[in-house]
């Protein structure tokens, strides 16, 4: 075993460098010159994919990291550890080259910062940033492994700055320690930092504020388009300043706060040289609860997926421990495997699939994931007695296995006492469920209440196939604290004995939709002029009507 980094290499090879947390040795260097010899005819987007599907190596949406690993290529290359294949296209549209600008033009006398525009870079672009970032940045254009995003200021047809975001440092003295995070928890979220590696003022130009306007700029798309790029957003970005050069003015008139000098190392492969330039480093939250975030135990609610499933809570904010936490709660759900062969409790894995849950996770394999990036002291206080999560294969079993009538009253009265409802409302609808029909038995029907906002189910019950959902929403609602929420169903539901039962016994307010399934209670709002009444939509368009309070429908 060789140790790297506090990165353990199984093959007991000698390391050759780190891309992220990625150590690769000379087995991995072995592993691309064979390639090269069987496939002489491959490009280099071609080796690079298998590659990714051979190591597994993603980026957080669970894409292949092509451009991480032809970077890493383009390294070894340039340390002769292998011959990559002649490249068969130059970067621009269609693989012709792209002519690169003059490096400046002088603005016109009347131009106006309103006009600024920062943009990411288009493939068409790069070739003439890469040039003037050569020429004119005093660090030159350097090469970006991991995550990275580039951005061009303009004022009308001119460029005037060019700004490069990258992965965060691995660790610094100042940082760590106000962000409050261990090394553990650092491991599982530094890619959600950004570190500006570059920034130029193209020569020139001489206009007031326009560095830290430029700054201001990037950081309010930032976020945003690293989660459209890379799956997850940026919460916090750092830059490090030469104050053998620079003061830092335009960081600290952007908002960004210097946080004290590095000890004047810097990284090389797996280590650390000591380069003698100490860097003041520079930090600015893009999230307001950054370092609660960054430094919090569990891991944090995922980003939308493209399917746009959003996260419900963050689980740090939930009682999980101590009397009446959702341990004690989920103890009480009966285990449906057998008791040989048993490696984690299954209020561990009830746990760890309702807080994959809660933070977004979709699938068996998104709650694997999930409890993966928790650390083994975590897992041993949800009772686990193993140092590994369980696998996508034990939440499946046991959660397919689980009696659910049970399980989903377990978890919605402990909801209930503790009072989770309170500042939401509550939205009551009936859905069919998607595959449950057979040749001889309907589709399954299910009444839920749901927190639109969280989109939390927190009671559900099953719709007798005889029926329909009308006699169920009394029994679903009944063990549910309403007093002072606001309840919204659909035109079924729209009864008098409905709105009784929700004012008078639940003390709660209802939005209803009246449709034509109701000509005589329409007809009355219309005559009485409440088809403006809010919340209904403006004018007097066909269709739905929601309808709230007055108190009774009678």
């Amino acid at each position: 075993m060789t140790q790297v980094g506090g990165v353990t290499d199984s093959r007991g090879a000698t390391p050759v460098l780190r891309c992220g947390r990625r150590v690769f040795t000379t087995a991995h260097v072995a592993e691309v010159q064979a390639l090269l010899t069987a496939h002489p005819e491959w490009p280099r987007e071609q080796l690079a994919t298998t590659l990714c599907r051979a190591w597994d190596w993603r980026r957080a949406d669970g894409a292949l990291n092509r451009w991480s690993c032809l970077a890493l290529l383009r390294r070894l290359a340039a340390r002769g550890a292998v011959s990559l294949p002649v490249r068969r296209r130059v970067p621009g549209a269609r693989g012709r080259p792209v002519p690169v600008a003059d490096a400046w033009v002088p603005l016109p006398a009347d131009v106006s910062l309103a006009d600024l525009v920062v943009r990411p870079l288009t493939l068409a672009d790069r070739p003439r940033w890469r040039r003037l970032m050569q020429t004119y940045h005093y660090l030159g254009c350097g090469q970006r492994v991991g995550e990275s995003v580039e951005y061009v200021a303009t004022l009308g047809a001119h460029w005037v700055a060019l700004l490069a975001w990258g992965g965060a440092a691995w660790k610094t003295r100042p940082r760590d320690p106000w962000i409050g995070w261990a090394a553990p928890v650092r491991e599982r979220r530094l890619h959600l930092i950004a570190n500006n590696t570059r920034f130029l003022i193209l020569p020139g130009l001489r206009q007031k504020n326009l560095a830290s306007r430029v700054l201001g700029l990037a950081l309010r798309r930032l976020s945003a388009d690293w989660q459209t790029r890379y799956g997850h957003p940026i919460w916090l970005v750092e830059t490090f300043v030469d104050p053998a050069r620079f003061a830092g003015t335009c960081y600290r008139a952007a908002g960004w706060t210097p946080l004290g000098q590095t000890r004047g190392y810097g990284r090389r492969d797996a280590g650390y040289i000591r380069h003698g330039a100490p860097k003041v480093i520079f930090v600015r939250p893009l999230h307001p609860d950054a370092r609660r975030l960054l430094a919090a135990p569990w891991a944090p609610p995922r980003a939308p997926t493209s399917r746009g499933a959003l996260p419900m809570m963050d689980v740090n904010q939930l009682p999980l421990e101590g009397a009446d936490g959702l341990l004690d709660a989920l103890a009480q759900v009966p285990d449906p495997r057998r008791r040989r062969g048993i490696r984690h409790p299954v209020r561990t894995i009830l746990a760890l699939a309702v807080g994959a849950a809660l933070a977004g996770a979709r699938s068996f394999q998104g709650m694997a994931e999930w409890a993966a990036e928790l650390s083994p002291d975590l897992l041993r206080r949800l009772g686990s007695r193993r140092p590994t999560a369980p696998s996508e294969k034990c939440f499946r079993l046991t959660l397919q296995r689980l009696d659910p009538a049970r399980f989903d009253a377990v978890l919605s009265a402990w909801l209930v006492r503790h009072h989770l409802l309170a500042g939401h409302a509550l939205a009551v609808d009936g859905k069919t469920l998607r595959g449950s029909a057979s040749p001889t038995t309907p589709a399954r029907q299910l009444l839920s209440a749901v927190l639109p906002d969280l989109g939390l189910v927190v009671a559900q019950q099953a719709v007798p196939t005889d029926t329909n959902e009308i006699p169920c929403l009394q029994p679903l609602l009944d063990p549910l604290p309403l007093g002072g929420l606001v309840v919204t169903a659909d035109a079924l539901h729209t009864h008098a004995a409905t709105a009784r039962y929700l004012v008078e016994q639940k003390q709660a307010d209802y939005v209803f939709t009246v449709k034509d399934n109701q000509p005589t209670l329409k007809a009355d709002i219309a005559t009485l002029g409440l088809e403006g009444f809010p919340p209904s939509a403006h004018g007097r368009h066909q269709g739905a009507r929601p309808y709230r309070n007055p108190r009774d429908l009678d």
